[in-house]
């Protein structure tokens, strides 16, 4: 029985995004690890880890919200991304 994990930072993707995530990462462990069997499926756990910006560094830089909205556009209250203007 796998689990997955993936780790990121609060605010980049979106709700749509999340979604496809976890599908496609579902669907990649029942092609490998389950050699296609799709009986295979409801034993994958993958789960989305958000955390806080101030909680990563790239290159010894923490990214703030108001960086990750001007980079990939704003998440709404809705969860879903708001378009860059």
């Amino acid at each position: 029985m796998p689990y997955v994990t993936i780790s990121t930072v609060r605010g980049i993707l979106d709700a749509a995004q999340k979604k496809t995530l976890l599908e496609r990462v579902t669907d990649l462990m029942v092609e490998v690890e389950g050699q296609g069997n799709p009986e295979f499926r409801r034993n994958v756990w993958v789960r989305i880890e958000e955390q806080e910006p101030a909680h990563w560094s790239l290159g010894g830089l923490q990214p703030t919200s108001e960086v990750i909205a001007g980079t990939f556009g704003a998440i709404g209250a809705d969860g879903v991304r708001v378009a860059k203007s």
